[in-house]
Order: C-alpha cells, then structure tokens, then sequence
C-alpha cells in the first residue's frame, strides 16, 4: 500500500502473470468431426490496431520505486511486470531501498536516458518532484503512484486511502462499541499514510470513547519486525488496550507478533490496510488478532500504473487523477469462504479488479 506503504507474494509472480494479461491467441486446435462437442467461442479482438512501436516492442517505461520490500511492494510490481508483458513494454525497475536521496537519483537518470514513460511509485514530494519537474518539462508521460508529482502533467493514481481508513475504522467501532483504548501505528511524511491519517484524526472527534492511548510507528526495510518491537513494549505499559489501528498491512504484521508474543489475541485486536497472500495467512491463523483490513489488490494496482503509461506513451487520453476504491475484507469472510490467496480473493469480491480504469484499447478485453 503505501507509499512506503512506504502498502511473500513473489511466489504468486506465475499466477499474476497469467491474470495479469490482457493479449494473447487462443492455440490452434485440430480438426474434428461434425459430431464433436462445439467449438469455443472466439476471443475478442482489440478495439483499434496495436501501435507500431508498441508491436516492436521498443516501449521503455521506468518503474522508479522508493521501496521494493513487504509482500505489498512485491505484489504491486508482479502485476506491473505481468501487464508490461502482455503490452510488450520492457519495464525498467529501480529502487531506492527506502533511501529517499537514491530514489531521487534513480528518477534523474530515468530522465537522462529519455524513457518513454515514468511511473513513480512512493517516495516523498521533496526529493521527487524537482525530477518529475525536468521530466515533465522535456516531454516524458508520467505517472505517480501515492506521491504528490508537484506537477499537473503528471497522472496521479492512487488508493482511495480516505476510503480505506473509514472501512477500517467502521470495522473497529463496530467490534469495539465505539469505546476503549487504542494503539494507533502511523508514520507522516508518505502521501497514503497521510491522508489515511486525516480519517484518524476527524475519527477520534467523532468519536470521544475511542482513546489513543500511544502511537508508534517506523518503516524501513524491516517494518513488521520493528514495529513488533515497538508494539510490544506499548502493550506492555498499556494493558487496556482493546485494539490496534495499523494501516498499513506491514504495520499490521508487526502488530499482529507482538500481540501473539504477549497471548493478547483474545484481547486485542488489529485493524488493517492492505492485503497479500502472506496477509491472509496471518489473518486467517487460528485465533489471529487481525480481524479486519481495508484494501485493493495490490497487483491490479500495478496493472493500472502500467497500462495508464502506456496510454500517454500512445498518445491517448488519461484521466488526470486516477483512483482505485478499496473494500473492506475481513477475519470472518476470508475463514469462511476457505480462501486462501490473491486470486481467490478476487474471485470472491469482483470488485478488487477494476479492468475498466485505464483500458487499453489495442489489449485484448
């Protein structure tokens, strides 16, 4: 998720590749006599010939991430590739570790060797948009992905992350009666998190019988174990809590440690953002204390970026501001419905895959 979301899922990287094309040909089939069962139906045809250069495959879009760690971060770039693939888009991948200074570094040299297209993925506003200014300025289609571009040329795509603390929220007021203390992990400075924040803060007015009783928070390339420690401790001198707001699934993760470490899970409950198939493992764990997350699927959200770069490298028409609404998933229906990963995940709520924002009409439906 986030932004450094700062929002395990390599070993879905097959699958993904899979449900992430969007082109292909059916296999030529043999013969059969009259009598045989009917044939399937024919796949569908692009709407509009597949550009020339895109056909050549000669497409270079520059991926520069802040973070590539967290089953979130491995998620997203499986269906970034998966759909760089099926649009014949070579995918140029780079990260700055959570080094806010390399990813700048990274975005200049992605300007100096004039690829087709940038997608931004994180980072903070600082130390990104003077880059995303001079790539701007010399013609070059970009997409930010939860980071502010500076820049009206720019598509910004994000998760409606206002959405996603509110279904949260509902969930934890639900569970809690709207009173008791609570743990909040939160960290400023990354775009999602931030407006995620906003919802926090109107939500506590609303709601004078919630309590924050602490707030802890760090994200490096070590979150979940890091924030476990800081949990922990908080736990430790704070034994009314009744729940945990973490939104953001690494900051659950490491919640979702320490509570077990302490034998609260019947006591204290986490409430989410995000999801991956590790995600579900920890959810549906038996007496898990991650009862409820709110979130899009990572993956699709990856397609998205890539297809709305190569529709500005194709010249075509983009929304300016692209935003992806989430749904809320919880303990009960993942357990229930025996579900198990991404895919089953987005069978069972349809509304995780979006194919209708940023279509590309030369990819077969």
């Amino acid at each position: 998720m986030i932004h450094a979301r700062l929002l395990g899922a390599s070993l879905l990287l097959g699958v993904l590749a899979l449900a992430g094309c969007s082109q292909g040909t059916p296999s030529t089939a043999t013969s059969a006599p009259a009598t045989s069962a009917p044939a399937a139906a024919p796949v569908a045809s692009p709407t509009v010939s597949v550009p020339a250069k895109f056909a050549a495959g000669g497409v270079r879009v520059a991926l520069v991430r802040q973070l590539s760690s967290g089953d979130y971060f491995e998620q997203w770039l499986a269906g970034a590739q998966a759909e760089a693939q099926a649009l014949k888009v070579t995918l140029e991948v780079s990260s700055g570790d959570g080094n806010n200074d390399k990813q700048a570094l990274n975005l200049e040299q992605a300007v100096q060797q004039k690829a087709d297209a940038i997608i931004v993925d994180h980072g903070f506003a600082d130390t990104v948009q003077p880059a995303i200014k001079k790539a701007a300025d010399a013609g070059i289609p970009l997409v930010a992905f939860d980071v502010d571009p500076g820049t009206p040329k720019a598509v910004a795509l994000t998760q409606d992350d206002h959405k996603i603390a509110e279904l949260a929220l509902g969930a934890l007021k639900a569970d809690t009666g709207g009173t008791g203390e609570v743990v909040y992990v939160y960290v400023s400075g990354f775009a999602p998190l931030d407006r995620r924040n906003e919802v926090w803060t109107t939500f506590k007015k609303d709601n004078p019988g919630i309590k924050e009783v602490a707030q802890i928070g760090v994200v490096n390339n070590s979150t979940a174990s890091a924030v476990a420690d800081q949990a922990k401790a908080t736990l430790q001198a704070n034994p009314n809590v009744k729940a945990i707001f973490a939104p953001y699934d690494e900051f659950a993760k490491g919640a979702a440690i320490a509570v077990k470490e302490l034998g609260l899970q019947d006591k204290v409950k986490i409430y989410g953002a995000d999801i991956s198939t590790a995600d579900i493992g920890v959810i549906t764990e038996p007496n898990s204390p991650w009862v409820a997350t709110a979130t899009t699927d990572p993956s699709n959200v990856g397609r998205i970026a890539v297809r709305a770069a190569a529709l500005l490298v194709a010249g075509e028409q983009v929304e300016p501001e692209i935003k992806i609404p989430p749904a809320l998933v919880t303990q009960k229906q993942l357990v229930d419905g025996k579900i198990a990963n991404i895919e089953q995940l987005t069978t069972a709520i349809p509304e995780l895959t979006t194919p209708d924002v940023a279509p590309v009409p030369w990819a077969v439906p």
